[in-house]
C-alpha cells in the first residue's frame, strides 16, 4: 500500500472527484430525487452531549477495525444505543468505505447521516446528497480558506449541513467565516495521525457558543466524553471504539447521557 499521508489521501480524493465529471447529470438527478435531508444535531437546548457514531472498516492509524461489517446493521445498533447521527467513512483506498455504505445506512436509520471523506469538489457534495447524506465533512487543513467557504456554501445549496473540521487555532477563523452548521475539533493531527485530547480541549473553549462544537477522535470511554464535555463539546464523533466493539449498541449507550457544559 502507498505511504499513508494527508497528501496521499487528498491525491486519491482528487482522482475520485475527477472521475465524477462524466456522471454529473446522473448525480444531479439522484440528488434532486433524494429524500429531504434530516436536521443535523446540535441544539443548544440539548441537556447532554450528542453522540455521532461512525461506520468504519479500517483507518491509517488503527489498521483493520471491522472489515466484514454490515453498515446498515451496525448503524441500526448505534441508533438503538442512542446515537443522534451516523458518520459514514466513504473513502475507499485507506478506509475501505464507499458511497454504497452511506446509501444503505441512510435508508436504514431515521437519524441524519454524515459523509466523512476528504471532500475537495462540488460534485462530491452532489454525490453525497444523492446517496442520502444530510451533512458533509469539510476539512480546513485540506482547503484554502476561500475554497473552504466556496464548498461550505455549495454544501448548503445542495441541502447538506457543512461540518467544518479544524485541528489548530490558525484554522479557526477561516472555519468560522465559512459559516459551519457545526464546527469539528479533531484531536488527531492529520500530518502525524497522533491524538492529543488536550489540544481539542483548548480549541473547544474558543468555539463561539452560537456554533455547535463536535469533538472528534480519541474517544474510547465515557471518561473521554466527560472530559470533552467539560471543555465545551456539544457532540462527540466516535468511531474505532464503537465500530470494533462486540456489542456496538451497548458501546454507544455507555457514552450517552453526559451533561453538557454550555460555553460562554
Amino acid at each position: 500500500m502507498p505511504e499513508i499521508t494527508l497528501e496521499a489521501l487528498l491525491a486519491h480524493s482528487r482522482t475520485r472527484a475527477a472521475a465524477l465529471k462524466d456522471r454529473r447529470r446522473e448525480l444531479e438527478r439522484a440528488a434532486a430525487d433524494a429524500p429531504e435531508a434530516r436536521a443535523f444535531p446540535g441544539s443548544r437546548e440539548a441537556p447532554s452531549v450528542g453522540i455521532i457514531a461512525e461506520v468504519k472498516r479500517r483507518s491509517p492509524s488503527a489498521g483493520a477495525i471491522r472489515e466484514d461489517l454490515d453498515p446498515a446493521t451496525l448503524a441500526a445498533a448505534y441508533v438503538r444505543g442512542g446515537a443522534g447521527a451516523i458518520s459514514v467513512l466513504t473513502e475507499d483506498r485507506y478506509f475501505g468505505g464507499s458511497l454504497g455504505d452511506l446509501s444503505v445506512v441512510a435508508r436504514a436509520v431515521p437519524v441524519p447521516v454524515l459523509r466523512k471523506d476528504f471532500v475537495l469538489d462540488e460534485l462530491q457534495l452532489v454525490e453525497a446528497r444523492g446517496a442520502g447524506a444530510s451533512a458533509v465533512l469539510l476539512i480546513a487543513r485540506a482547503l484554502e480558506p476561500r475554497r473552504l467557504a466556496e464548498l461550505a456554501r455549495a454544501a448548503r445549496g445542495a441541502g447538506l449541513a457543512p461540518l467544518i473540521e479544524i485541528h489548530s487555532e490558525r484554522e479557526l477563523d477561516a472555519a468560522l467565516r465559512a459559516e459551519p452548521a457545526a464546527l469539528g475539533v479533531n484531536s488527531r493531527d492529520l500530518d502525524t495521525f497522533a491524538v492529543d485530547l488536550s489540544s481539542a480541549e483548548r480549541l473547544l473553549a474558543r468555539v463561539p457558543a452560537s456554533v455547535p462544537a463536535v469533538a472528534e477522535s480519541g474517544v474510547e470511554a465515557r471518561g473521554d466524553v466527560e472530559r470533552l464535555a467539560a471543555a465545551g463539546a456539544d457532540l462527540v464523533l466516535v468511531g474505532t471504539s464503537v465500530a470494533r466493539a462486540s456489542d456496538p449498541e451497548a458501546a454507544v449507550r455507555s457514552l450517552c447521557g453526559v451533561a453538557r457544559r454550555r460555553r460562554k
